[in-house]
Formats: structure tokens, sequence, C-alpha cells
């Protein structure tokens, strides 16, 4: 998908601002207790997500995400397919008081790439 230059800048400085978690230590993190986000629609989660992962669609995420993960120090991993969506979650995350939302690098596409 091509994106315009504004959401990519937006989406970099996100990046920048938020902890990466490698796709190969999600299971770990998640076994003691982290919680996977997926922030894709629930159309795209449907079809393949992290297993034990929770889906909150990015657009309504600010809305939600307190109903669903209502303790602000839970270690979130936010991801969406690749890396932006997901940066730009945990960002949010980070500004709304979640002070360990962090972005799985590389999304789903990377996790399901460790076989």
């Amino acid at each position: 998908m091509a994106y315009t230059q504004k959401f990519q800048n937006m989406a970099n400085a996100a990046r920048a601002r938020v902890e990466e978690v490698l796709p190969e230590h999600v299971d770990a993190l998640m076994a003691k207790g982290a919680v996977a986000l997926d922030i894709r629609d629930k159309e795209e989660h449907d079809v393949d997500h992290i297993p034990r992962s929770l889906n909150i669609s990015r657009g309504k995420l600010e809305m939600m995400v307190e109903g669903v993960i209502p303790d602000a120090d839970t270690l979130i991993l936010c991801y969406c397919n690749a890396i932006n969506r997901g940066a730009l979650a945990a960002d949010s995350l980070r500004a709304m008081g979640y002070g360990n939302a962090k972005f799985i690098v590389g999304g789903l596409i990377a996790y399901r790439g460790l076989g």
C-alpha cells in the first residue's frame, strides 16, 4: 500500500517515540502477562491474528481501550500487518498514560515469518 508522505512522517515520528518489541519475543512476553493488541479492523483480525491477542481497531482504540485493558501498567504489544498502525497505536496509548505500550516491529507479517 502506498502511503502519503504526511502519514509516513507521522508514523516515523511515532516509531521514534515508542519502544519496539521483536516478534521472536512476543510469545515469552505474553506468557509473562503481556497483552498482544491487534489494532487492525475486525475483518483483518478474523482472517488471522496472534493467538490470544485482543482486537480493538485503530479507529476505536482511544474510546475502548480502558474498558478492555483497565490497568495502565499492562505491557501492551500493539501490532498491525507491518509497522505503521502498530506504532501509531502504541504512541497514542502512551499519551493516554499506558506507559508500557510498545509495538511489534514487522507486525503480524514478521510474527508469522518466524514459522
